[in-house]
């Protein structure tokens, strides 16, 4: 009775406060709708139990009992996830333990490698189901806003390869490959020869094979390699979507790393996730713990300004800055939609509760991006202290005169 009486108490708060597309659905049929609009969400307790859950509806309670299926969710995940940060932004504070907490992780190259295992090694096939043909999990670029994902994703990487400043037959070393889109654009339009480095075994797998059906085995290498291990100097360096992994005490030694693997007068390209608290703490009301336990196991986000000033702690000079937070939020927005079209095929292929985390992770993380809270940036940077006349004086090469830049084909 006493939890019956709790959960009264809290509908009756959030109905004077909110007006939601919700219908919560109890474990005695009782159904209490929170508009007079048509439910797109429906929360179902089964048992007095899952009440709690409700009582203290942080991201990260409510995302752990959808996973485990303590509560039903039904809806849309975009629905979903407004829903539930409506709620948690009306029934808890803004600070204190729902706020942007700041986590201490601990790396080591075992616990990187297992992590990274567990995010990317689901399957190749699950990820095909809702990522583009080229199988790029990173922010697309929308150069002009309308593109589909196929599109803006080449144009993403063409983006960064101009921005790099790429030649013909200059050696690239890209830092967490991925699939291999990078380096076999790198290598069918620039005869860069080309190194990739991944701790995925299946991305390293079919890397592999697609540099082998591209015909360019010539110019790529694949490897399952810690950038740590990597060996040698390269004119260009390229991290798209790994640096997320590395850990905010550890910046300036992954820079330094990076310095060392760059030549004298090489380029590199970061892009990766930033926190927009300048505090690095991850995102609030609990969605950063949801995320730690069940998608990115020790993954930290850093602040730019943290970044930046971690370049500069390991010698390099950052020349361009660019803030491609909305290209993310629409990229997982896509991402969600996708996911959700080929539902059946994603459960058939990772399991129900696999499938529920990546149902709230995709649009949870389009949400974010779209709050602010996220951020992505590309930071081009070179050696410190560097002279070279081949520095261009303007950002003209990274925005062809024609339209669209090269060729779409791949």
């Amino acid at each position: 009775m006493f939890v019956q009486n709790q959960l009264s108490n809290w509908v009756s708060a959030i109905r004077e406060q909110l007006t939601l597309p919700l219908r919560l659905e109890l474990w005695n049929g009782q159904q209490v709708d929170f508009s007079s609009e048509a439910p797109r969400v429906t929360i179902k307790l089964p048992n007095i139990a899952a009440a709690r859950y409700l009582l203290t509806p942080s991201l990260s309670n409510l995302g752990a009992a959808y996973v485990e299926g303590a509560i039903e969710v039904r809806g849309k995940a975009r629905d979903m996830i407004a829903v539930v940060n409506a709620l948690a932004r009306t029934s808890l504070k803004a600070e204190g333990k729902f706020a942007r907490m700041v986590r201490t992780i601990s790396h080591s190259k075992q616990k990187d490698a297992e992590a990274i295992r567990y995010h990317y090694d689901v399957s190749n096939a699950f990820y095909q189901e809702f990522l583009d043909p080229n199988m790029v999990y990173s922010c697309a670029y929308f150069e002009d806003g309308d593109e589909d994902l196929a599109a803006a994703q080449i144009k993403k990487i063409d983006h960064i390869l101009r921005k790099i400043e790429l030649q013909p037959n200059q050696t690239l070393l890209d830092i967490g490959c991925g699939w291999g889109a990078l380096v076999i654009r790198a290598a069918q339009q620039y005869k860069a020869r080309c190194v990739g480095v991944t701790l995925s075994e299946n991305q390293f797998a079919l890397a592999k094979e697609r540099v082998r059906a591209a015909g360019l085995e010539h110019l790529i290498e694949i490897r399952l390699q810690d950038y740590r291990d990597v060996r040698g100097q390269f004119d260009r360096i390229t991290s798209v979507g790994m640096f997320e992994h590395v850990g905010v005490r550890h910046l300036q030694e992954y820079f330094s790393a990076i310095n060392n693997l760059l030549a004298p007068d090489g380029v590199v390209m970061n892009h990766g996730i930033t926190t927009t608290d300048p505090d690095n703490g991850e995102t609030p009301y609990g969605g950063g713990e949801f995320i730690e336990k069940y998608v990115f196991p020790h993954g930290e986000l850093a602040h730019i300004g943290n970044v930046l000033k971690a370049m500069q702690q390991g010698s390099l000079e950052v020349f361009d800055v660019e803030n491609l937070r909305r290209h993310y939020a629409r990229t997982c927005a896509i991402w969600t939609d996708n996911f959700e079209a080929h539902g059946d095929k994603v459960r058939e292929l990772a399991g129900d509760k696999r499938y529920r985390i990546w149902h709230v992770y995709l649009a949870g993380c389009s949400y974010a991006f779209e709050q602010d809270w996220i951020s992505l940036y590309q930071i081009v940077g070179r050696k410190a202290g560097q002279r070279s006349a081949a520095l261009p004086w303007s950002r003209q090469h990274m925005y062809p005169a024609t339209s669209g830049g090269l060729s779409t084909s791949s």
